[in-house]
Protein backbone atom coordinates (compact mmCIF):
# COMPACT_ATOMS: atom_id res chain seq x y z
CA UNK A 1 0.00 0.00 0.00
CA UNK A 2 1.34 3.40 -0.98
CA UNK A 3 1.60 5.67 2.06
CA UNK A 4 3.86 8.46 0.76
CA UNK A 5 5.31 9.71 -2.51
CA UNK A 6 7.72 12.42 -3.57
CA UNK A 7 8.75 13.83 -6.93
CA UNK A 8 12.18 15.34 -7.61
CA UNK A 9 14.17 16.17 -10.76
CA UNK A 10 17.48 14.55 -11.63
CA UNK A 11 19.93 17.12 -13.08
CA UNK A 12 23.57 16.25 -12.24
CA UNK A 13 24.01 19.87 -11.12
CA UNK A 14 21.81 19.06 -8.13
CA UNK A 15 24.98 17.56 -6.61
CA UNK A 16 27.23 20.41 -5.40
CA UNK A 17 30.46 18.61 -6.33
CA UNK A 18 29.27 18.51 -9.93
CA UNK A 19 27.87 22.07 -9.96
CA UNK A 20 31.05 23.60 -8.53
CA UNK A 21 30.85 27.39 -8.35
CA UNK A 22 27.31 27.31 -9.75
CA UNK A 23 26.03 25.21 -6.82
CA UNK A 24 24.24 28.11 -5.05
CA UNK A 25 21.99 28.58 -8.09
CA UNK A 26 20.07 25.43 -7.11
CA UNK A 27 20.04 25.87 -3.34
CA UNK A 28 16.26 26.40 -3.30
CA UNK A 29 15.70 23.26 -5.36
CA UNK A 30 18.02 21.23 -3.12
CA UNK A 31 16.11 22.40 -0.05
CA UNK A 32 12.77 21.47 -1.60
CA UNK A 33 14.05 18.05 -2.63
CA UNK A 34 15.47 17.46 0.86
CA UNK A 35 12.09 18.25 2.42
CA UNK A 36 10.23 16.05 -0.07
CA UNK A 37 12.56 13.09 0.46
CA UNK A 38 12.53 13.65 4.20
CA UNK A 39 8.78 13.13 4.18
CA UNK A 40 9.35 9.65 2.72
CA UNK A 41 11.74 8.76 5.52
CA UNK A 42 9.19 10.01 8.06
CA UNK A 43 6.54 7.69 6.61
CA UNK A 44 7.98 4.57 8.32
CA UNK A 45 7.71 2.58 5.11
CA UNK A 46 8.58 -1.09 4.84
CA UNK A 47 9.87 -0.52 1.30
CA UNK A 48 11.11 2.66 -0.35
CA UNK A 49 11.06 2.38 -4.12
CA UNK A 50 12.84 4.80 -6.44
CA UNK A 51 11.51 5.08 -10.01
CA UNK A 52 13.17 7.09 -12.73
CA UNK A 53 13.48 7.32 -16.47
CA UNK A 54 16.25 5.57 -18.39
CA UNK A 55 17.03 4.31 -21.87
CA UNK A 56 15.60 0.90 -20.96
CA UNK A 57 13.32 -0.55 -18.30
CA UNK A 58 15.22 -2.51 -15.65
CA UNK A 59 15.10 -3.41 -11.96
CA UNK A 60 18.02 -3.00 -9.57
CA UNK A 61 18.50 -4.30 -6.01
CA UNK A 62 18.59 -2.08 -2.96
CA UNK A 63 22.39 -2.06 -2.81
CA UNK A 64 22.82 -0.94 -6.42
CA UNK A 65 25.33 1.87 -6.91
CA UNK A 66 25.66 4.80 -9.27
CA UNK A 67 28.28 7.33 -10.33
CA UNK A 68 28.22 10.85 -11.75
CA UNK A 69 31.59 10.44 -13.48
CA UNK A 70 30.12 11.03 -16.99
CA UNK A 71 29.04 14.51 -15.81
CA UNK A 72 32.21 15.50 -13.92
CA UNK A 73 33.62 14.31 -10.59
CA UNK A 74 33.36 10.62 -9.75
CA UNK A 75 30.73 11.10 -7.07
CA UNK A 76 29.51 7.61 -6.11
CA UNK A 77 26.49 6.45 -4.16
CA UNK A 78 25.78 2.95 -2.94
CA UNK A 79 28.18 0.02 -2.61
CA UNK A 80 29.63 -1.98 -5.47
CA UNK A 81 30.06 -1.25 -9.13
CA UNK A 82 27.98 1.66 -10.49
CA UNK A 83 25.06 0.39 -12.57
CA UNK A 84 22.25 2.86 -11.88
CA UNK A 85 21.18 5.30 -14.61
CA UNK A 86 21.36 9.03 -13.90
CA UNK A 87 17.81 9.41 -12.55
CA UNK A 88 18.25 6.63 -10.00
CA UNK A 89 21.77 7.76 -9.10
CA UNK A 90 20.44 11.20 -8.19
CA UNK A 91 17.58 9.53 -6.32
CA UNK A 92 20.01 7.47 -4.26
CA UNK A 93 22.12 10.55 -3.61
CA UNK A 94 19.07 12.44 -2.30
CA UNK A 95 18.18 9.54 -0.01
CA UNK A 96 21.69 9.31 1.39
CA UNK A 97 21.77 13.06 1.98
CA UNK A 98 18.41 12.99 3.75
CA UNK A 99 19.29 10.02 5.94
CA UNK A 100 22.64 11.52 7.01
CA UNK A 101 24.16 8.08 7.24
CA UNK A 102 21.25 6.64 9.22
CA UNK A 103 19.25 3.55 8.39
CA UNK A 104 17.02 3.54 5.32
CA UNK A 105 14.02 1.31 4.67
CA UNK A 106 14.45 -1.63 2.33
CA UNK A 107 15.24 -0.05 -1.04
CA UNK A 108 14.46 -1.04 -4.60
CA UNK A 109 15.30 0.83 -7.78
CA UNK A 110 13.18 0.75 -10.93
CA UNK A 111 14.30 2.26 -14.23
CA UNK A 112 11.44 2.83 -16.65
CA UNK A 113 12.15 3.36 -20.33
CA UNK A 114 11.67 6.92 -21.49
CA UNK A 115 9.38 5.63 -24.25
CA UNK A 116 7.51 3.07 -22.13
CA UNK A 117 3.76 3.21 -22.88
CA UNK A 118 1.50 4.68 -20.20
CA UNK A 119 -0.13 1.34 -19.44
CA UNK A 120 3.23 -0.26 -18.74
CA UNK A 121 4.21 2.62 -16.47
CA UNK A 122 0.95 2.46 -14.57
CA UNK A 123 1.26 -1.32 -14.14
CA UNK A 124 4.74 -0.89 -12.64
CA UNK A 125 3.33 1.68 -10.24
CA UNK A 126 0.61 -0.73 -9.13
CA UNK A 127 3.14 -3.51 -8.56
CA UNK A 128 5.30 -1.21 -6.47
CA UNK A 129 2.33 -0.08 -4.39
CA UNK A 130 1.43 -3.73 -3.74
CA UNK A 131 4.96 -4.84 -2.87
CA UNK A 132 4.66 -4.28 0.90
CA UNK A 133 2.28 -3.21 3.62
CA UNK A 134 3.70 0.31 3.68
CA UNK A 135 5.39 1.61 0.52
CA UNK A 136 7.02 4.99 -0.08
CA UNK A 137 7.80 6.03 -3.66
CA UNK A 138 10.42 8.50 -4.84
CA UNK A 139 9.80 9.51 -8.46
CA UNK A 140 12.68 11.10 -10.34
CA UNK A 141 11.45 13.06 -13.35
CA UNK A 142 12.15 16.32 -15.17
CA UNK A 143 9.67 18.39 -17.14
CA UNK A 144 10.27 19.82 -20.60
CA UNK A 145 13.81 20.72 -21.62
CA UNK A 146 12.48 23.25 -24.14
CA UNK A 147 11.30 26.03 -21.83
CA UNK A 148 13.65 28.85 -22.94
CA UNK A 149 16.00 29.78 -25.74
CA UNK A 150 18.95 28.55 -23.65
CA UNK A 151 17.33 25.19 -22.89
CA UNK A 152 18.95 21.98 -24.18
CA UNK A 153 16.19 21.56 -26.78
CA UNK A 154 15.72 25.27 -27.54
CA UNK A 155 12.35 26.91 -26.96
CA UNK A 156 9.05 25.26 -27.87
CA UNK A 157 5.67 27.02 -27.43
CA UNK A 158 4.13 23.91 -25.91
CA UNK A 159 6.75 23.45 -23.19
CA UNK A 160 5.35 25.78 -20.55
CA UNK A 161 1.71 24.63 -20.96
CA UNK A 162 2.86 21.00 -20.73
CA UNK A 163 4.75 21.65 -17.51
CA UNK A 164 1.80 23.60 -16.13
CA UNK A 165 -0.31 20.44 -16.45
CA UNK A 166 2.30 18.48 -14.47
CA UNK A 167 2.59 21.17 -11.82
CA UNK A 168 -1.18 21.35 -11.39
CA UNK A 169 -1.41 17.57 -11.07
CA UNK A 170 1.33 17.46 -8.46
CA UNK A 171 -0.19 20.35 -6.52
CA UNK A 172 -3.66 18.77 -6.44
CA UNK A 173 -2.76 15.08 -6.15
CA UNK A 174 -4.40 14.32 -9.50
CA UNK A 175 -2.98 10.95 -10.59
CA UNK A 176 -5.36 10.84 -13.55
CA UNK A 177 -3.74 13.89 -15.14
CA UNK A 178 -0.34 12.25 -14.84
CA UNK A 179 -1.64 9.09 -16.50
CA UNK A 180 -3.04 11.25 -19.29
CA UNK A 181 0.35 12.66 -20.34
CA UNK A 182 0.97 11.89 -24.00
CA UNK A 183 4.22 10.05 -24.85
CA UNK A 184 4.48 11.64 -28.29
CA UNK A 185 4.13 15.12 -26.87
CA UNK A 186 6.69 14.28 -24.20
CA UNK A 187 9.20 13.23 -26.87
CA UNK A 188 8.64 16.43 -28.85
CA UNK A 189 9.07 18.56 -25.72
CA UNK A 190 12.06 16.61 -24.36
CA UNK A 191 10.15 15.83 -21.17
CA UNK A 192 12.29 13.10 -19.60
CA UNK A 193 10.03 12.54 -16.61
CA UNK A 194 6.82 11.51 -18.37
CA UNK A 195 7.19 7.76 -17.86
CA UNK A 196 8.31 8.03 -14.23
CA UNK A 197 5.43 10.36 -13.42
CA UNK A 198 3.02 7.82 -14.87
CA UNK A 199 4.48 5.21 -12.50
CA UNK A 200 3.27 7.49 -9.71
CA UNK A 201 -0.07 7.80 -11.47
CA UNK A 202 -0.48 4.03 -11.41
CA UNK A 203 0.71 3.64 -7.82
CA UNK A 204 -1.72 6.26 -6.47
CA UNK A 205 -5.00 4.36 -6.57
CA UNK A 206 -6.70 6.86 -4.29
CA UNK A 207 -6.27 10.59 -3.93
CA UNK A 208 -3.65 11.61 -1.37
CA UNK A 209 -4.88 13.08 1.89
CA UNK A 210 -2.24 15.80 1.63
CA UNK A 211 -0.20 17.11 -1.29
CA UNK A 212 2.24 19.97 -1.73
CA UNK A 213 4.08 21.36 -4.74
CA UNK A 214 7.25 22.71 -3.18
CA UNK A 215 9.21 23.78 -6.27
CA UNK A 216 8.18 24.63 -9.84
CA UNK A 217 10.75 26.48 -11.93
CA UNK A 218 13.06 26.15 -14.93
CA UNK A 219 16.42 27.66 -13.91
CA UNK A 220 18.24 26.22 -16.93
CA UNK A 221 15.31 26.07 -19.30
CA UNK A 222 14.28 22.64 -17.98
CA UNK A 223 11.16 22.18 -15.87
CA UNK A 224 12.00 21.01 -12.36
CA UNK A 225 9.42 20.05 -9.75
CA UNK A 226 9.60 18.97 -6.12
CA UNK A 227 6.42 17.67 -4.53
CA UNK A 228 5.19 15.37 -1.80
CA UNK A 229 2.01 13.36 -1.37
CA UNK A 230 0.80 11.52 1.74
CA UNK A 231 -2.07 9.13 2.46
Amino acid sequence: MLVAAAVCPHPPLLVPQVAGAAAPELDDLRAACAAAVGSLLDARADVLAVAGGADATASFPGDAAGTLRPWGPDVRVGPGDPVLPLSLTIGRWLLEQASSGGDLPALRFEAVGFDAPPGECAALGRRLADSAGRVALLVMGDGSARRTEKAPGYIHPGAVPYDEVIAAALASGDAGRLLGLDPGEARELWAAGRAALQVLGGAARTAPAACELMYDDAPYGVGYFAARWAW
